[in-house]
Order: C-alpha cells, then structure tokens, then sequence
C-alpha cells in the first residue's frame, strides 16, 4: 500500500510544481510585456465623443457653454475608455491591477489629475483661455508616459497630442475648438482604428 501513496504524492508534487511555473511565467510576462489592452474601437468611440463635443460648441447658441461642454466630454469619455479597456483585458487574461498594465495606468493618470486642478484654478479668470492647450499637452504627456508600457501607436498618438497642445496654447483663442475637436476627436478615432486593426478591438 505504502507504494502507490508515494506515486500519488509524487504526482500532486508534480502537479503542485507545474503550476507554480506557470503562475511565475504568468507573472513575468504580465511584468515585461506590453500593455496591449488600449481599445482601438474603444478609442473610436471616444473620438467620436469629441467630435460631437466639437460640433456642439461650434454652434453659436453652444460656444459660451464651452467648458461644460468639454468636461461632460471628457468625463463620459473616460468611462467609455475605461469600460472598452476591461473588457479587453478580460478577453485577453489581464489584469488592470498588476504588472505592465498598472504601470500603464499610473503612469497616465497623474497628467490627467493636473489637468484637472489647472482647470479649476483657472477657470473664470484672465488665463482662462490656455485651458485647452493644458488639457492637449498634459494628455498628450500622460499618453506618451503610459505609451512606454504599451504598443507603438499609443505614444505616437501622445505626442500628436502634445503638439496640438502647444499650438494651442501659442495660437489665437478662436483655434481653440477647432484643435480640441482635432485633438479629442480626430486623433483618437486615427489612431484608435490602427491599433483596432493592428492589435484587435
């Protein structure tokens, strides 16, 4: 009797070993590999989310809401991007909270969190007008920061975006819309139906 209980035991200690490889293997690649879970058809919708926010303030009874306009925008677009970027993660066996893909949301959130404390320090004052050229360049910053983790086309796209943010904060206040719509809208749906192509939904 003694020797099939130590084939047993010595199978469940195979088993135990196997699969302590491959949570280590699991865990190394979440450490070292790119954070492929940035949505492309997810990125689309956004950018169409901008491009409505953009037709909507170009319209003469709209443009003095601008700012409203722009934050129920953003806000709505971050939960798009958010609910499009788990689902992927699912399909793909990832978690949000660990490895490269953390990595990727810590490294984008702090430009985001700035913007949004610039904006309410300067809202309805004389410099209220740089907020757009802020909101294109600290996106921009925390897409390229995050972009490291990720594919190629993520901190191109960034830096798309701090461009258009540059130019915005150096151009006439009138260009604001117009690169906001550039920027929110166009880019995101550019570059989300590449990596939608290249890297999946």
């Amino acid at each position: 009797m003694s020797e099939p209980v130590r084939e047993s035991s010595k199978t469940v200690a195979m088993h135990t070993h196997a699969m302590d490889n491959l949570r280590f293997i699991r865990s190394a690649m979440e450490s070292s590999a790119s954070f492929t879970s940035v949505p492309g058809l997810g990125g689309v919708v956004v950018g169409l989310t901008g491009l409505f926010a953009g037709i909507l303030v170009s319209l003469p009874a709209m443009s003095s809401h601008w700012l409203t306009i722009w934050v129920i925008a953003a806000t709505v677009a971050l939960i798009q991007g958010g609910l499009f970027m788990s689902r992927k993660a699912r399909g793909q066996g990832v978690r949000l909270s660990r490895g490269v893909a953390r990595r990727f949301l810590f490294s984008v959130t702090p430009p985001l969190v700035a913007a949004c404390i610039l904006t309410t320090l300067l809202v309805d004052t004389s410099v209220e007008g740089l907020i757009p050229g802020l909101w294109l360049l600290l996106y921009g910053s925390g897409i390229v920061s995050g972009g490291t983790f990720s594919v190629r086309p993520v901190p191109v796209m960034g830096a798309c975006f701090m461009v258009l943010g540059i130019v915005a904060l150096l151009a006439p206040a009138s260009w604001a819309n117009g690169l906001l719509t550039l920027g929110f809208g166009g880019l995101h749906i550019v570059f989300g139906s590449i990596i939608a192509r290249r890297y999946g939904g």
